[in-house]
């Protein structure tokens, strides 16, 4: 089986949400859930950690959010930025413990951080127990042509296209016998290296 340098897992577990029919920069996607994985698999201090990425259409995005704080990224050259890069991998994690979201260009730069996504929640349709992390995923990806990726302090990973979750990855395989998709549709199952991944079947 093919095995993603960038993950350090089997290409086709993430093939279908990294689709480049999607129109998002494959790379940056690929950078963004292996770096989601991490966070819901390690937490930060001893406790789960709950976060959320909007990749793509970055200027539009910035367009529909605020910063809840100082922005804490803000000044620092792009090249420092990248979400490739091991030192701003670490400085995610750390930042992931305070409110908001992370803005990711196309080709990989976290733009902004701890944003407040102000969009319109109107033709939403989200399954109960979902919250508002999730519901503004919902709302930025159906406004603008981004996609969002949620890491829950359930440590459950959803993915989110055009306002509606497309997939769903669960790190630790202990957590499939007691796990149920919140996705509209029942999907193919992958299982490999104590990452489990949900994704709507093409049937």
């Amino acid at each position: 089986m093919k095995v993603c340098e960038v993950m350090k897992i089997p290409e086709d577990l993430f093939c279908e949400i990294c689709s480049e029919k999607r129109g998002i920069n494959p790379e940056t996607l690929k950078h963004v859930i292996t770096l989601a994985v991490e966070i819901a698999r390690e937490g930060r201090e001893g406790r789960r950690v709950g976060t959320m990425f909007v990749v793509s259409d970055s200027d539009e995005v910035l367009k529909h959010s605020r910063n809840l704080i100082l922005d804490p990224l803000h000044g620092h050259p792009d090249h420092l930025k990248r979400i490739s890069d091991p030192d701003m991998r670490e400085t995610v994690k750390e930042l992931a413990q305070l409110d908001g979201a992370f803005v990711v260009s196309d080709d990989g730069v976290v733009l902004s951080a701890c944003r407040y996504i102000d969009a319109f929640s109107e033709g939403i349709n989200l399954p109960l127990g979902l919250g508002s992390r999730h519901m503004a995923a919902a709302c930025i990806t159906r406004l603008t042509r981004s996609i969002a990726v949620v890491v829950s302090e359930t440590s459950v990973i959803r993915v989110f296209d055009d306002g509606v979750i497309i997939s769903e990855i669960i790190p630790e395989l202990w957590m499939f016998k007691r796990y149920s998709a919140h996705m509209a549709k029942e999907g193919r199952k992958y299982t490999e290296e104590q990452v489990g991944v949900v994704d709507p079947s093409e049937a």
